[in-house]
């Protein structure tokens, strides 16, 4: 168990660094800002809760949600523009600081593609290193699903993720960042992992999170 000056160590020192990205590169919930635009805000927030405290698959949880929520096309489209994600503040910073020591940065989302990209470029990441889930939709922009392929659509699909990272680069040291119990889950294969509570504290995350 490595203690809390070798995290450090760890982070300073990172050949990458994961963000998830609801709750901690922005302030909001993606989902549940999609399902309020939708009208349906009050039972999917309910949903999220469950999901986040690690009592329900991802997977299942994010079946549910997008079951209520049925977002077209043009509606996400209009969340972006008329209420884009409120990025943390520090966050722009703390990117290109890491960016700046040779870091690469990467986002990793239970969240949607669209939305993620989108704040992806307010950061000035690229939309390469962002690893989220795809919105299906019919020719005439109705809701057709999501695509279940995707490892982040699936429970340990951040940690998967990462495992990914590390044979594709070569990566020798990862640090993961998140609120929420699938990011704590990511480490390992993550190196090290830091629970930020700037936006919402999660009791199981504060409780097992070493730094």
């Amino acid at each position: 168990m490595a203690s809390l000056l070798e995290l450090k160590e760890i982070f300073r020192n990172a050949d990458a660094v994961c963000f998830d990205v609801d709750s901690t590169v922005i302030k909001e919930e993606g989902i549940d800002e999609l399902a309020k635009f939708c009208g349906v805000g009050d039972a999917v927030a309910e949903m999220t809760r469950r999901a986040m405290g690690g009592s329900v698959t991802f997977k299942a949880a994010l079946t549910a949600r997008l079951g209520l929520i049925r977002p077209s096309w043009e509606q996400v489209q209009k969340l972006i523009s008329e209420h884009p994600p409120q990025l943390t503040p520090g966050i722009r910073e703390l990117v290109s600081r890491l960016q700046q020591r040779g870091i690469q940065v990467f986002l990793i989302s239970g969240g949607f593609q669209s939305i993620v990209e989108h704040v992806a470029l307010q950061v000035n990441i690229p939309t390469s290193n962002v690893f989220a889930n795809r919105l299906k939709f019919y020719f005439n922009g109705e809701y057709a699903g999501f695509d279940e392929t995707q490892l982040t659509a699936e429970s340990g699909g951040k940690g998967k993720v990462i495992g990914h990272l590390k044979e594709q680069f070569h990566f020798k040291k990862v640090v993961m960042i998140g609120d929420g119990a699938t990011d704590l889950e990511a480490c390992p294969p993550a190196d090290c992992f830091i629970g930020f509570g700037g936006n919402v504290i999660r009791k199981q995350v504060k409780e097992k999170a070493k730094c």
